[in-house]
C-alpha cells in the first residue's frame, strides 16, 4: 500500500517539475502526471483496501 503512495508522490513531484519547466516536457504531461500522482496518493489506497477487505 505504501508503494502506491510513494509512486504517486514521485509522479506528482515529476509533474510539478515539468510545470516549473525544470524538466523539458510539454505542460500537459505535467498536468497528467500531477493528476495521476494525486489519484495514487489519495484514492488508490482506499480502493485497494476496500477490495482486499471484501470476502468475495
Amino acid at each position: 500500500m505504501q508503494w502506491i503512495r510513494i509512486s504517486g508522490v514521485i509522479l506528482a513531484v515529476l509533474g510539478a517539475m515539468i510545470l516549473a519547466q525544470i524538466v523539458d516536457l510539454p505542460a500537459i504531461v505535467g498536468y497528467i502526471f500531477l493528476f495521476i500522482g494525486a489519484l495514487d496518493v489519495f484514492i488508490m489506497p482506499l480502493l485497494l483496501a476496500r477490495k482486499w477487505k471484501s470476502d468475495k
